[in-house]
């Protein structure tokens, strides 16, 4: 959703530290000799990257694929986080190697960064409180003149709710800007705003951490493919990119996908 993103998360505690070791890159990938690679990311989107609500610990599918692609790759990988208006520039700068926070793969994005293949799909879908009756579905939700959504600035589900959802006016009312996606979710449970469009499976995460108190109504709203982002002309595209061939090709990204998806509870 920052489109953007998504989102659940577990037990593997990964460091902001780099790496102590350095192995031996997979056969037939490109050894990148120990290099240091500094990432970037947000911390906001379960089960991608997030705070484990009992350690504190920065966990997430995203930390997970990144440490084995460094692995794989002979690289030092560590980790710093910034707001999601920040991140692309940050990038594109070159303030950091790589960025990771569920970006949607988008041509106008790709003026000022390169991405990675992607490495996953995901679809929007609508958060709302357990008791809404209002609505159940993005028309019935545009057809609702007091309902508001919560959104941030620029990302995905903020131009799904401007131009899917409502009359295609970016300066609507009905849409609620806030600095990150967690700040929506707790929006969206004071009742300050009456929806929040997410990926699926980072409604899902929520979903089961609410404890009845969420849900998710209606159908997808569009596909995005998610892929990490790197400062245009880095030479560090054609071994990530060889990297998740890999992943995929063993079944790597599938075992995460399980992981974080299907097992992972949220706070428990």
């Amino acid at each position: 959703m920052i489109s953007r993103r998504t989102t659940l998360a577990a037990f593997c505690a990964l460091s902001l530290l780099p790496l102590v070791s350095s192995p031996a890159p997979a056969a037939d990938l490109p050894d990148l000799k120990g290099r240091a690679i500094v990432v970037v990311t947000e911390n906001a989107y379960p089960p991608l990257q997030f705070a484990d609500p009992k350690t504190g610990t920065a966990i997430g599918w995203e930390y997970d694929a990144m440490n084995e692609i460094a692995k794989r790759l002979n690289a030092k990988v560590s980790y710093q986080n910034t707001s999601w208006d920040a991140m692309i520039q940050a990038v594109s700068d070159g303030q950091y190697d790589i960025g990771m926070t569920g970006i949607t793969i988008k041509e106008d994005r790709k003026e000022k960064v390169d991405f990675s293949k992607p490495y996953m799909r995901s679809q929007q879908f609508m958060l709302v409180r357990a008791d809404e009756t209002r609505f159940s579905d993005a028309k019935s939700f545009g057809a609702s003149p007091d309902a508001l959504i919560g959104a941030q600035p620029g990302t995905t589900p903020f131009y799904t709710a401007v131009y899917e959802v409502l009359d295609g006016n970016e300066q609507n009312a009905r849409i609620k800007l806030f600095e990150t996606f967690g700040a929506t979710v707790q929006a969206l449970r004071a009742g300050d705003v009456d929806m929040v469009l997410t990926d699926g499976t980072a409604g899902k995460g929520y979903v089961d951490a609410s404890k009845g108190t969420l849900k998710l109504v209606g159908g997808p709203l569009g596909s995005e493919d998610f892929g990490f982002i790197f400062k245009k002309g880095s030479d560090l595209v054609a071994p990530v990119d060889a990297a998740i061939d890999a992943l995929k090709a063993d079944g790597t990204l599938d075992a995460l996908n399980k992981k974080w998806f299907l097992d992972y509870k949220m706070g428990q």
